[in-house]
């Protein structure tokens, strides 16, 4: 499964589904089957063991126990498990006297039909209210019996919750079954939110030493690479700052944090969501199923989260059967547990890695970081010989444009000069032609001065006379 490499990690869809072939996801938690398949397993060998401890054995005198032995004890264990449920859904020994009425049952239910996907807060509000007091008070006596008999085994304890989940559908059994679904996921919430702190992590199981184990297996495993993984990872000419899956690895680490199997599996989603977000930023090709299995084991040993063993047998004891046997979050906590899986059987050929290497490595006598320096410097030199190509067509570049730029001055100081000479010759023109008027006009005015107009008194007409001072001077010298 794990060593058929095509491109990444090859898991093929048939090997996600569930080994009965009822056409829902599997688990390697539920070895290959899906939820509803192993507790209808679990149960029967549960039945199995009980019916052989109760087999008639040889007394002391070489008798047997008769079988009505063996079914009184039988029927006693059964009426023992009849009366626990009556006891957890009623709050007493026996169910109410006053069954209720098809009238009252539709309109109790009727106010749940409005409720939007998620509100949360919406359906705490019709729990409340006197229609629904009849719900209210199943939940009520289950949480208090469940809380007071919390040292009983953990597996015992998803059997009852389980058994809950399923009456409870029951009695929204009119609703489509979306609608019933989406309800059901607020009941889940207000139970194990409260239960949180009674299930998670159980005395009665090993998780916590799992927990443990898993994450000094991932931690030893620290010097992977997403080259080793065959993991699409941007190239230093893709124009993205830092890690492309972050954000997958913070939603990962969140899902400690949460209470309800539903918000665990939120984490879940969220967290796949960007693995594909991160392969398709990372890779040319549309990312496929190995592409992204291969990122999500990535991931997971980034992140190394907290207490992963726990969360996830947490999910899949006290989640809800139709959020992991189906629908996009059954197929990521499905390929989650596949991812978990191959770290745990993670070896040589699976990285692409002798069996000797793969000790080295894992004895801490090898690391990948003598390789890895080397392709650093190798892609460092490798950039800068791009770079120093690329500066150099830029300076050819900008040597040709200085040379067209030469050009265009030089003969833009051309025309300039050219201009310059132009405007100072019609300048000169214009100044000769205003000095010839300034002239003749200064002649005009000092000649009107000199000039005395002369007239006859008899009416004849006047002589401008005009007399020259040298030559009245002549004249006086003769």
């Amino acid at each position: 499964m794990w060593t058929d490499r095509q491109r990444g990690i090859h898991v093929s869809q048939a090997e996600l589904l569930c080994k009965n072939t009822c056409g829902y996801y599997g688990n390697p938690a539920w070895q290959g089957f899906c939820s509803k398949c192993w507790r209808e397993r679990t149960r029967k060998a549960e039945t199995q063991n009980q019916e052989t401890s109760f087999a008639p054995s040889q007394s002391s005198d070489g008798a047997t126990l008769t079988f009505n032995k063996f079914e009184e004890k039988k029927n006693t264990e059964k009426g023992r498990r009849v009366n626990t449920m009556k006891r957890l859904f009623w709050g007493g020994p026996s169910p109410p006297k006053h069954k209720e009425s098809s009238e009252s049952h539709a309109s109790s239910l009727k106010a749940f039909q409005s409720l939007g996907p998620g509100d949360f807060t919406g359906f705490l509000k019709l729990l409340r209210s006197p229609s629904s007091q009849r719900l209210q008070s199943r939940c009520t006596a289950f949480l208090n019996t469940m809380e007071a008999y919390h040292d009983l085994p953990v597996q015992k304890q998803s059997d009852l919750v389980q058994d809950f989940y399923q009456n409870i559908s029951d009695y929204f059994s009119s609703f489509s079954e979306a609608q019933v679904f989406q309800i059901m996921e607020h009941i889940e919430k207000l139970i194990m939110t409260r239960l949180h702190k009674w299930v998670f992590c159980h005395d009665s199981v090993d998780d916590e030493q799992k927990d443990l184990a898993l994450q000094r297996r991932i931690r030893s495993l620290n010097w992977v690479t997403p080259q080793m993984l065959c993991v699409p990872f941007p190239d230093k000419k893709t124009a993205i700052t830092g890690d492309p899956y972050l954000p997958a690895i913070t939603a990962i680490i969140e899902m400690d944090a949460k209470r309800a199997p539903q918000d665990k599996l939120a984490c879940i989603t969220k967290c796949s969501q960007n693995v594909f977000e991160a392969l398709s930023t990372s890779n040319s090709e549309p990312a496929n199923a190995d592409d992204f299995l291969s990122g999500l084991v990535y991931v997971v040993l980034k992140a190394n989260p907290p207490r992963l063993h726990s969360n996830m047998q947490y999910v899949i004891r006290f989640g809800l059967p139709h959020s992991l046997m189906a629908g996009e979050s059954g197929y990521y906590f499905t390929n989650l547990s596949c991812a978990v899986a191959f770290i745990e059987k993670l070896d040589g050929p699976a990285l692409n890695l002798s069996q000797e290497e793969f000790e080295s490595y894992m004895c801490h006598r090898r690391t990948p970081s003598a390789c890895k320096e080397r392709s650093e410097r190798h892609r460092a030199a490798h950039s800068t010989q791009h770079m120093l190509e690329a500066l150099t067509r830029r300076q050819e570049k900008l040597d040709q444009g200085i040379g067209v730029l030469k050009i265009q001055l030089q003969q833009w100081m051309e025309d300039v000069a050219a201009k310059v000479d132009e405007a100072k010759a019609q300048t000169a023109l214009a100044q000769k032609d205003m000095t010839a008027q300034l002239e003749l006009s200064r002649k005009c005015s000092s000649s009107g001065r000199d000039a005395a107009p002369r007239g006859d008194v008899d009416g004849e007409p006047s002589v401008l006379l005009l007399r020259d001072p040298e030559a009245c001077e002549k004249d006086t010298e003769c």
